[in-house]
């Protein structure tokens, strides 16, 4: 009988450790989060993937952006200034915009990003805005995933046609070119070829709307591959509204196909050009040779073709030809590219722009007039391409990954699609942000990761694609090139298209070969050894000396041989189109983690879905792939955190997109991988998960960065939670916590950078928290910064990070209404009151700023002007220890917060006083001035004393400024002014009193 007792005491102390945290992660809601605002900090030097834009016809400053995942952004103004319209829908990738030239306010979106890349975002339909853009509403079509062209009726917008791709990574049925006739409230399929093709492109005749063609495009991406063509591309031709389609043939190549674009002339619709591809093969002196692809011309609306010329850079990519609207013969192709003879021949200018293109647009009035696209942002040339303005304000930037570093401020690092690797301040001393001046590119080529040492200020290293890892000095600006290979050369790719894939066939070792490694190749630096680094390709490779020398610690993969590997039901040949694109390794290591708290502890994850642990440094291997329950085979393993708080814990993500499987995998073992538990639970289906840590102080607190933003979860995966705040709706790829700043640093994949500053609240919002009436949490020390702005005047074609907020950071949790008495409040040592805050008294958590200064100077009266400009805020506090007082709920709480000196500032403790005594004084003196100019305008006294009252207050004004500009023991001089304006305000005292 005492045994059944202390069994079900047992029971009883279990359930209940095991409902406080279901019961705080249930008091954690939106709403208690939502004073909890990120901050973005861009950047825009680069600005990001355009995919497409749309020019209103009739006011062309007025146009939309399409970003690759980042919503969509408007101008009115030609550019000048975007903002984003389309960034809190259900999904930020977009593939093209329309806007309804007779009816402009009408504006169409068709998400999911239609490039065929390996980093395609999807959407979920289209959407449809009859605001000109300010509300949206999802008009259906949401398993198409990638749309890539919208098409409006001239005067009819209701008449819309739809051009979607369908699944990048697999079959579904709903693809095709969709008709609506009711403005989008229901779809009929006007074109469908079978589960594997889509349309990528569709064009109307300008005279005459019942004339379409379409561009019928199959395509499939792997993880292991991509096949860019198949039966199903071909170019049909309708006269009857879409009723009715006919293939085109006559003149067009004959065999496989691949993407095809469509350019219709205005002036002349009997004039047609279309970029097609077909054939493709591997030339050691030409790289890429085309085979019977190209441009070719109808002049007789599609009937017949005619070959011009070979011409079609990259086509899988974008395939987008546009013919000038006012000369039948002026051709422009992406990668850009224009011909002047009708296609026969092309130039690639020179360009000043990313070389990258998407789409080109040509203004019908002014054909001088052309707007870019591409993976720089947007593009603006009025002298037909010659010269260009490059728009700096979109903050675009697609990141893959984000580290800090230990600089004040820190720094922070990552890798940007198609625009190398970047490093940035967090925080600058200007008053305006910070600019795209402030940021630095550390590489090119396509971005990855970018890590600093912790324990060396000048080493850093950059990453691009393939594993492309150079070390980095930030004062000589001088790179070394530490891939791990051999041989030691240049980053050559080993696929030879003319061979690969053939039975039988080896594949060619081209100059210094090297491992093949991920497009995303993983590689960390120990956290008990800077200088010791590990990197994957398809071994994981260990270095001592950073990266001076490698060790091979053995292949991770399972070795599958993807040349067995069917893609739509085909092996890879030397006819496959585009093989591979984006693709050319297979299988790799996709993620590697080293525990924080043993060393030699290791896990190395593979894109073949493998997971291998060593607990001895990479000696001895244990495969763990097996030991997932519900994880089908060869899951992309997308995350791996090594815990900070118990070492025999690990999260793994995985990442089944690319096989067209878009749940959530997600996993904790506490046995060092031997068991797995799922805790993906009530995380909402199909976030896919892109990275996965561990809150370096609340073990319970997980975050996780998915395809649809941030999650939280605040009892360890139990239950889960957006963190949107102010957010955009944007992939989340990675983030890190400052482990001094104690900052959260998100890298999203379509808007730059955010950070959310101090997370100490949200890593303390316990249950017990939670529960009581009012909460104080405790503050980190903070800087009086001095801020000032070097670079004022710069006009409106700028982009501004944010800067932390100017001061400490006060956060605070009420459970109910604070009551009478609500106050929140800063003492100094001896309990002297130094500031009374603004602070809501309402229920929920609440951030406030002090701003660390006495009192401000309070204006003059409005019918006494001041000649005299006042300083911004009070004086500055003396460094040093104060006391946050809050009163709520019949409750008083205390804080203890510390005020550190701008670390430039080199001044004595002495002086720093004294001249926080003398600007207090002097401030003193100035408001009693300011009472008195108050009393003398009530009583109308006389115009003599009242204007000498204004210039002893313009006076004292510019003594204050003067003194708080710079800091140190005021002047004689300046003491004796104080004095002096002392005398004077008692003097005038005596005036006014009758």
């Amino acid at each position: 009988m005492a045994k059944a007792r202390v069994f079900l005491t047992i029971l009883l102390v279990l359930a209940t450790v095991r409902a406080v945290p279901r019961a705080q992660s249930q008091a954690l809601n939106a709403s208690t989060l939502a004073a909890l605002k990120f901050r973005t900090i861009g950047p825009a030097a680069m600005s990001g993937r355009i995919v497409d834009l749309a020019v209103v016809e009739s006011n062309t400053s007025t146009f939309y952006a399409a970003s690759a995942t980042g919503g969509v952004w408007k101008t009115m103004d030609n550019g000048t200034t975007f903002d984003p319209v389309f960034q809190n829908e259900a999904v930020a990738s977009v593939g093209c915009v329309t806007v309804s030239q007779s009816n402009p306010s009408i504006v169409w979106v068709g998400s999911g990003e239609a490039t065929n890349r390996q980093s395609s975002g999807w959407g979920d339909g289209v959407y449809k805005s009859i605001d000109a853009g300010r509300t949206w509403t999802n008009m259906g079509l949401r398993d198409t995933h990638h749309v890539g062209r919208i098409v409006l009726h001239p005067t009819n917008p209701d008449i819309v046609y739809v051009a979607a791709l369908g699944h990048l990574w697999g079959p579904n049925k709903e693809r095709g070119l969709f008709k609506s006739t009711d403005g989008g409230r229901t779809w009929r399929p006007s074109l469908q070829i079978d589960e594997d093709t889509g349309v990528s492109d569709v064009a109307m005749d300008p005279s005459d709307s019942n004339i379409l063609y379409a561009a019928a495009h199959q395509r499939r991406r792997r993880a292991y591959g991509f096949h860019g063509g198949g039966p199903g591309n071909a170019l049909y031709k309708s006269t009857d509204a879409g009723e009715h389609w006919k293939k085109l043939t006559t003149g067009l190549p004959s065999g496989e196909l691949g993407r095809i674009g469509i350019s219709i002339y205005r002036k002349d619709p009997r004039i047609v050009y279309a970029s097609v591809e077909q054939g493709v093969r591997y030339n050691a002196s030409t790289a890429y040779e085309q085979r019977k692809a190209g441009i070719y011309r109808s002049n007789d609306k599609g009937e017949t073709w005619s070959f011009m010329s070979d011409w079609n850079p990259r086509p899988t990519y974008s395939s987008q030809i546009r013919v000038d609207p006012n000369d039948d013969q002026r051709v422009y192709v992406v990668e850009y590219s224009y011909s002047d003879d009708g296609g026969k021949t092309f130039e690639r200018p020179r360009q000043s722009l990313h070389g990258d293109d998407r789409m080109v647009w040509i203004d019908p009035r002014d054909s001088k007039h052309i707007l870019k696209a591409d993976d720089g942002g947007v593009g603006m040339s009025y002298d037909r391409g010659l010269k260009w303005i490059y728009v700096t304000s979109l903050p675009v930037s697609q990141w893959y990954h984000v580290a800090v570093d230990m600089r004040k401020p820190y720094w922070v690092y990552g890798g940007l699609q198609d625009n190398g690797c970047w490093r940035g301040p967090s925080a600058t001393f200007f008053s305006s942000g910070i600019s795209n001046d402030d940021w630095i590119r550390t590489c090119g080529g396509d971005g990855f990761k970018s890590l600093a040492d912790p324990n060396d200020d000048r080493t850093f290293y950059s990453e691009s694609q393939y594993l492309g890892l150079l070390r980095n000095d930030s004062v000589t600006n001088e790179e070394r090139n530490i891939r791990p290979d051999q041989k030691r050369g240049f980053i050559q790719e080993r696929r030879n298209w003319a061979t690969w894939g053939k039975p039988g066939a080896a594949e060619p070792e081209l100059g210094n070969a090297m491992p093949p490694a991920n497009w995303d190749a993983p590689f960390i630096l120990s956290p008990h050894d800077s200088k010791t680094l590990y990197a994957g390709t398809n071994q994981l490779w260990k270095s001592t000396d950073r990266g001076d020398a490698w060790t091979s610690l053995g292949d991770m993969t399972t070795g599958v041989d993807r040349s067995k590997l069917r893609i739509m039901g085909q092996l890879p040949t030397e006819t496959t189109l585009s093989l591979d694109d984006g693709a050319p390794y297979y299988p790799t290591i996709t993620e590697i983690a080293e525990s924080p708290l043993k060393r030699g502890l290791l896990y190395a994850g593979t894109d073949d879905g493998n997971l291998q642990v060593s607990q001895d440094d990479g000696k001895h291997w244990a495969n763990l792939s097996k030991r997932f329950p519900g994880l089908p085979e060869a899951m992309w393993v997308s995350g791996i955190e090594a815990s900070r708080h118990n070492a025999g814990t690990v999260y793994v993500s995985f990442d089944g997109h690319r096989s067209n499987d878009f749940a959530n995998y997600l996993y904790r073992s506490t046995d060092f991988g031997n068991t797995w538990t799922s805790i993906a639970n009530d995380l909402p289906a199909n976030r896919v998960i892109h990275a996965v840590h561990e809150d370096p102080k609340n073990a319970s607190l997980l975050y996780l960065g998915t395809e649809y933003g941030l999650y939280i979860s605040a009892d360890g995966g139990v239950h889960w939670l957006e963190f949107r705040g102010n957010l955009p709706r944007v992939p989340v790829n990675d983030l890190v916590i400052h482990p001094r700043d104690n900052d959260l640093v998100l890298a999203t994949h379509g808007r730059g950078v955010w950070i959310l500053d101090d997370i100490s609240s949200l890593q303390q919002l316990t249950l017990q928290t939670m529960s009581e009436s009012a909460h104080l949490f405790a503050s980190r020390a903070t800087e009086e910064i001095r801020y000032f702005n070097p670079k004022p005047h710069q006009g409106d074609m700028v982009f501004r990070g944010e800067n932390p907020p100017a001061g400490a950071i006060i956060d605070y949790y009420l459970a109910g209404d604070a009551g009478a008495g609500f106050a929140l409040n800063i003492v100094d040592a001896a309990g002297k009151p130094v500031a009374k805050l603004q602070a809501p008294g309402t229920p929920g958590l609440h951030r406030v700023t002090w701003d660390l200064r006495y009192k401000s100077l309070p204006d003059a009266p409005p019918d006494q002007e001041s000649a005299g400009r006042l300083p911004m805020g009070g004086p500055f506090v003396l460094p040093g220890d104060y006391t946050v007082r809050l009163t709520a709920a019949g409750r008083t709480l205390d804080q203890e917060l510390t005020v550190l000196e701008d670390p430039r500032v080199q001044v004595s403790a002495a002086d720093r006083k004294a001249w926080t005594d003398a600007l207090v004084a002097a401030g003193e003196t100035y408001r009693s001035v300011i009472v008195l100019m108050q009393r003398l305008s009530a009583a109308g006294a006389a115009n003599d004393v009242r204007t000498a009252a204004r210039e002893l207050q313009s006076r004292l004004s510019s003594l204050s400024r003067d003194m708080s500009q710079s800091t140190g023991r005021p002047t004689a001089d300046q003491l004796a002014q104080i004095q002096f304006f002392k005398t004077e305000l008692e003097s005038l005292r005596r005036r006014a009193t009758p």
